[in-house]
């Protein structure tokens, strides 16, 4: 069961979610020039609960970096494929948690959420000398805030059948559902020191994501976090875009809308159009001139239907903007 995407569109560039997924990538390339000093470097930089409980192994770490960890932990990864199952589950989900957030409570959320999933990891595993290293927890948090936004938002999502895709939409509150006790399933069916993961870990960041979102609703907003917004606020669309047209059997007209965004609509802009038309697709440049609102309808002249003396309608365009 592979997420490939979601149904919810953000309005701002989420800024700090790209550069933690750049972060990750960052440090697991710093991994990999590590060579034999790799298990060192894990061990130093990694989270290993014993590292706090036994005071042999505790006194050889400063206190400064015994507090680090709890941080480094969540940039390092144990290969490719944990990487690369992270940071494209962190990109599906976190662009929408920053842009409820905003930039500056999203990063201290994300940051909280990875340290409290690592602490809720060491309560069920005190005394253990292997370091979990992951953004696992982290983006679980990320996933519990999304499953409490958008219960409603669907999932598309792959289930490979003997090599064949099927593509279905899953609603996000039955994905993020299902994970979360797949998780605990596992959680409570095996060790991490077997499994070499930290299911335990997973679950602490999805209650404590879910905890955390609720508590920042009750916080007040600032002037800050506004201007961010602003900042970070998607200045266009996407230059194509796919439109299909209807319209009554007896217009020879169709209708469809197009989307562009408040920039846009002041400045002007030119969109790519394709319109799905029988087993043909028709593109088409369009312009929208500066100053549109919304409601305006752009006309492409005999690009309707066709009529039977062989002349054709027009095809209108409702702008939308959002």
């Amino acid at each position: 069961m592979i997420p490939i995407r979601d149904t919810i569109k953000s309005k701002t560039v989420p800024v700090v979610n790209n550069t933690l997924i750049g972060l990750n990538i960052f440090f697991y390339l710093v991994q990999m020039f590590q060579g034999n000093d790799l298990g060192r470097f894990i061990f130093n930089y990694g989270l290993v609960p014993a590292r706090y409980t036994d005071f042999d192994m505790a006194s050889y770490f400063s206190f400064g970096q015994q507090m680090f960890s709890f941080v480094s932990y969540m940039f390092l990864h144990g290969g490719f494929w944990h990487l690369l199952g992270n940071i494209w589950f962190l990109y599906i989900f976190g662009d929408n948690v920053e842009d409820h957030l905003g930039p500056f409570r999203y990063l201290a959320f994300y940051l909280l959420c990875g340290i409290g999933s690592g602490m809720f990891y060491m309560l069920f595993n005190f005394h253990s000398n292997i370091p979990i290293v992951g953004a696992s927890g982290a983006i679980a948090g990320v996933m519990g805030a999304y499953f409490m936004l958008y219960p409603g938002s669907k999932i598309l999502t792959l289930f490979p059948v003997l090599f064949i895709p099927f593509f279905f939409e899953i609603p996000a509150f039955f994905f993020l559902g299902f994970w979360f006790i797949l998780q605990f399933l596992n959680a409570a069916g095996s060790s991490a020191q077997v499994s070499g993961i930290a299911w335990w870990a997973h679950i602490g960041g999805f209650i404590i994501g879910a905890a955390l979102l609720n508590l920042s609703h009750k916080l007040p907003q600032t002037g800050v976090t506004q201007t961010a917004r602003q900042i970070a606020e998607k200045k266009k669309t996407y230059r194509l875009q796919v439109i299909n047209p209807s319209g009554p059997i007896d217009d020879p007209n169709l209708y469809g809308t197009i989307v562009i965004t408040p920039f846009e609509a002041q400045r002007g802009t030119m969109k790519l159009v394709n319109i799905p038309w029988g087993f043909q697709k028709r593109l088409y440049k369009i312009s929208v001139p500066p100053d549109t609102k919304q409601g305006n309808v752009l006309r492409l002249t005999g690009q309707g239907k066709k009529l039977r003396d062989k002349s054709r309608g027009d095809l209108l365009l409702t702008v939308e903007i959002e």
